[in-house]
């Protein structure tokens, strides 16, 4: 940015926003860019030329940032994951002193798998307000380009559990899940994740955002079986910041009850093992076999020794 546009930029966010109310003695949330600098809101741009000091979650990312965009010299006050709790109590002392605090995260909106939701928490129950700015966000911006994501609404799951059992429940009840989810995944454990989503998901289809509103922003729909092969092909797609957008699985695929995938079952368990019956199960529908196999263990439970195959 070059030392002309800033100006520029604080006299049109002061046009735009000056004549709303800012009151004292209360946290603002501040959106910032997910990666293009471009996105910030004039409204941001006032609010953070008018508070009188910023928590931020990394204050050596914040500080270039905050003078790329002009606002001037302003106490900065660490804010992460690692002291949140203590960083909280000096923001209240500020508010308590009648001041008005900006918090901002490194990227996007804070509080969504960012800092911030025990400084909200805290600021609230001490009785001062908090007033949200919005602004960018990934998780919006990977759904507003996955058809028909937002339609029905959508789960947000942000990172699983980085291993072990945890992480495989999750999985588990992803396979579960009909409605669109969002996750978020750093790119050393991006390929795992493919290989993990092919083998919960099967054919459904996922949508793998990589450094959203960035230079080298890629956006691609796979069915999940075919995701592990499309890293493997480039290593440099497994660079960057990933979200991913598990789709929704629309009616015809079976109704909300499975009654089609329970009637295949059924069929297949009176011939077959258990196993065997889902896996042919998933070849034929394309169900995640995770979710089939609670099925067939349902069904054989509810049959009550019937005789089905085991």
């Amino acid at each position: 940015m070059t030392p002309m546009i800033a100006p520029l930029l604080q006299q049109a966010a002061a046009a735009a926003a000056a004549d709303q109310q800012y009151p004292a003695a209360a946290l603002y949330v501040v959106a910032t860019p997910v990666g293009n600098l471009a996105d910030i809101t004039l409204r941001a741009l006032h609010v953070l030329q008018l508070v009188d000091a910023i928590a931020c979650e990394d204050t050596r990312h914040s500080g270039p940032l905050l003078a790329r965009y002009g606002v001037g010299t302003k106490p900065l006050i660490a804010l992460h994951a690692h002291n949140e709790h203590t960083a909280a109590q000096i923001v209240l002392q500020r508010l308590q002193s009648g001041e008005r605090v900006a918090y901002v995260s490194d990227a996007g909106t804070p509080s969504i798998s960012d800092p911030g939701a025990i400084l909200v928490t805290a600021v609230v129950q001490a009785g001062f307000r908090c007033i949200p700015l919005p602004g960018a966000s990934s998780v919006v911006t990977a759904l507003s380009v996955v058809p028909q994501a937002g339609t029905d609404g959508f789960i947000f799951r942000g990172f699983l559990p980085a291993k072990g059992n945890s992480r495989s429940l999750a999985l588990t009840a992803l396979g579960q899940e009909r409605s669109a989810i969002v996750l978020f995944e750093a790119p050393h454990r991006i390929a795992a994740l493919a290989q993990e989503l092919a083998d919960v998901l099967g054919q459904r289809s996922v949508t793998w955002c990589r450094e959203l509103t960035k230079q080298f922003e890629t956006v691609v729909t796979l069915t999940a079986d075919a995701g592990p092969a499309w890293f493997a092909q480039d290593a440099h797609r497994v660079r960057g910041e990933f979200v991913v957008v598990v789709h929704a699985l629309p009616e015809t695929d079976g109704a909300k009850d499975g009654s089609a995938q329970d009637n295949l079952l059924r069929v297949l368990l009176s011939e077959l093992p258990l196993k065997q019956a889902v896996s042919l199960a998933a070849q034929i529908s394309g169900a995640p076999r995770n979710t089939l196999y609670g099925r067939a263990l349902a069904l054989k439970k509810d049959a009550d020794g019937s005789g089905l195959g085991g």
